[in-house]
C-alpha cells in the first residue's frame, strides 16, 4: 500500500525576514534564526522510504519527519549522477555552470556557495561525511570528510587543516557520521548552525551494520513489474546500459555467488533478492541514525527551531527496468526523496507536488535563514511551498543533462524535459534517438510514443519548450557525436 494518498493537509504562515529573525503572522514575537541541518544520503531511492511507499521497507524515523514536516513528490535531479548532484546542491547551478558535470570533474571550490552565503549570514558551519568533489571543502568553519566514496567501516577522513592526510575512526560509516555531526552541534550550539551531514550509505557496495545484515534473509522482496522490461520499441542506448541485475552484478553485490546453473529469468530473480536484501539492509542504519539525531535535538532543546532536511543525492533503479544504478531520466533515477520538518513554519504530515529540483535547495536554505540567493543561482526558494502558498510563475517543467559518457554502466548522454504529465529525452552520444512518455496513462515509462502519429503535434510543441528551457539554463544545445559503440568495452 502506497503511503502517499494521504490527505493533503497545508496550513499558510505568512513569514517576513527581519534582520536576523522571522515575524510569524498573528505571533507577538520573532522566531529566533534556525539553525539548519541538511541531510543527504547517496543513491537512496525515494520508493525505499516507508513515507513514499511501504512495500519495500519500513523507515519510522524518516517517516516521522515526514509526518512532523513535508514531503515532496516530485522533487528531481538535474543530472542523476554523485559528484555533479552535489555542486548543484552547493552551488543553486547546473552542472554547465558550476563546471562539474561528471564524476570525474573536480569542483571549483572559489565559487560562491551555499556554507559562505551561511556564513555572511551569522552561522557557523560544517561539512561532515561524503563530499566526493575531489578539491578541499572551502566556505566551511569546518570538514571532516572521507576521501573519495569512502569505507563501510572503519571509515578514514580528512579533516580541516591537514586536507593531505586521513585520520581513522572506528565503527560504521553511517555511526560515525551521525556521531561527528552531534560532536559539532555540540560545540557551537550556543550560535545558529548550518551543517551538511552527508552519508555514504546506501551506495554500492553495500554493507549493512552488523545488527541489521539479517534483517531481510528470510523475506521475500516484491518484484518491480518491469523487472523483465525487453526494451521493446525503446532507444539502443537503453537496451546497451551495462546495468542490468540479470547480467551486470559481481557477487560483491549480491554477498555470494548465486546456485550453479541459474541463468535468464531465474539469475534476475536470485541477483535482483540478494542485492536488494543487502541494499534495504545498509538504509535501516540510516534511518536509525535518524533517530538517533532526533533524540540528541530533543535532549538540546534544539529540535524546534531547527530544519531538519533529508534527501539524496539522486534516486535509484530497485529492479526498475531490470536496473541497478541511476543516470537516466526514468523516473525511479530521476525523482530524489525530499522531507523538510521545521514545525515553526511548516504544517505536520503536509504533502507538495510542486515541481521542485536540487538546485533549489541552496537558494531555499538561503531563503529560511532570512538571507539573499546570489543572483548566478538557477534555483529558486521553495519556502513559500513550505508555508502552503502557490509561487508565482512557479516552474512547470524541469530540464535534465546527463552527459558522463563513457563512464561506468555506459548510459549514453541525454537530455530532455519533464512536465507534470509527458516527459521527453534525446540521446546523443554514441545514438541519436528519442524517447518520448505520457506518464499519466504510462507511469512505469514501458510505450515509447516517439513514433505515434497522433502525438507528434505534442512532440513538436514540446521540443519547442524543451530548446527554451536549454536557453533559459544557457546550456548549449548538444550536436550527437557518434561515439563508436566499441568504446563500451572499457567500462
Amino acid at each position: 500500500m502506497e503511503k502517499i494518498n494521504r490527505i493533503i493537509n497545508i496550513s499558510a504562515a505568512g513569514l517576513t525576514a527581519t534582520g536576523m529573525s522571522f515575524l510569524l503572522t498573528g505571533c507577538d514575537k520573532p522566531v529566533e534564526q534556525p539553525n539548519i541541518i541538511y541531510i543527504m544520503s547517496d543513491d537512496h531511492a525515494a520508493h525505499a522510504i516507508s513515507a513514499y511507499d511501504d512495500r519495500l521497507i519500513e523507515t519510522p524515523n524518516l517517516d516521522r519527519l515526514a509526518d512532523e514536516g513535508m514531503l515532496f513528490t516530485n522533487c528531481f535531479c538535474t543530472n542523476g549522477i554523485c559528484a555533479p548532484s552535489r555542486a548543484s546542491v552547493l552551488t543553486g547551478k547546473y552542472s554547465h555552470k558550476n563546471g562539474v558535470a561528471t564524476n570525474r570533474d573536480k569542483f571549483d571550490g572559489s565559487q560562491f556557495t551555499l556554507p559562505k552565503a551561511m556564513s555572511k549570514g551569522g552561522y557557523k558551519t560544517a561539512m561532515i561525511g561524503k563530499w566526493h568533489l575531489k578539491t578541499e571543502p572551502t566556505g566551511f568553519d569546518f570538514y571532516k570528510v572521507v576521501p573519495g566514496q569512502g569505507k563501510y567501516y572503519d571509515p578514514e577522513f580528512r579533516v580541516i587543516g591537514n586536507w593531505d592526510s586521513t585520520v581513522t575512526e572506528k565503527g560504521y560509516c553511517t555511526d560515525v557520521i551521525t556521531d561527528e555531526t552531534i560532536k559539532w552541534i555540540k560545540s557551537v550550539k550556543d550560535k545558529p548552525f548550518f551543517v551538511m551531514s552527508h552519508h555514504k550509505a546506501p551506495h554500492r557496495n553495500w554493507q549493512p551494520k552488523k545488527n541489521f545484515e539479517d534483517e531481510y534473509t528470510d523475506r521475500i522482496i516484491p518484484e518491480p513489474a518491469d523487472l523483465f522490461d525487453n526494451y521493446e520499441g525503446k532507444s539502443d542506448a537503453v537496451k546497451s546500459a551495462m546495468m542490468r541485475i540479470g547480467d551486470h552484478m559481481h557477487d560483491f553485490d549480491t554477498g555470494g555467488s548465486p546456485p550453479e546453473g541459474l541463468s535468464g529469468e531465474e539469475l534476475t530473480k536470485w541477483n535482483y533478492q540478494h542485492f536488494m536484501r543487502r541494499y534495504l539492509a545498509t538504509i535501516k542504519s540510516i534511518d536509525e541514525n535518524i533517530g538517533r539525531l532526533y533524540k540528541f535535538l530533543e535532549e538540546e532543546g534544539l529540535l524546534e527551531n531547527t530544519i531538519i532536511i533529508y534527501t539524496s543525492d539522486q534516486g535509484f533503479f530497485l529492479g526498475d527496468h531490470g536496473w541497478f544504478d541511476k543516470r537516466f531520466m526514468y523516473e525511479e533515477s530521476l525523482r530524489m526523496p525530499l522531507i523538510i520538518r521545521y514545525p515553526a513554519m511548516i504544517s505536520e504530515g503536509s504533502i507538495s507536488d510542486e515541481i521542485v529540483l536540487n538546485i533549489d535547495f541552496m537558494p531555499t536554505m538561503i531563503d529560511f535563514a532570512g538571507l539573499e540567493a546570489p543572483r548566478e543561482a538557477q534555483g529558486k526558494s521553495i519556502r513559500k511551498i513550505c508555508l502552503g502558498e502557490s509561487p508565482d510563475n512557479w516552474r512547470d517543467a524541469i530540464y535534465y543533462h546527463y552527459s558522463a559518457y563513457p563512464a561506468w554502466h555506459m548510459v549514453d548522454k541525454h537530455y530532455g524535459i519533464r512536465t507534470d504529465r509527458y516527459k521527453l529525452f534525446h540521446f546523443y552520444g554514441y545514438s541519436d534517438e528519442w524517447e518520448f512518455f505520457d506518464l499519466k496513462e504510462d507511469p512505469e515509462e514501458m510505450n515509447n510514443l516517439i513514433s505515434s502519429r497522433e502525438h507528434q503535434p505534442l512532440i513538436t510543441e514540446l521540443k519547442k519548450k524543451l530548446y527554451e528551457e536549454m536557453k533559459r539554463y544557457e546550456d548549449e544545445k548538444p550536436v550527437p557525436k557518434m561515439i563508436k559503440k566499441e568504446e563500451k568495452g572499457k567500462f
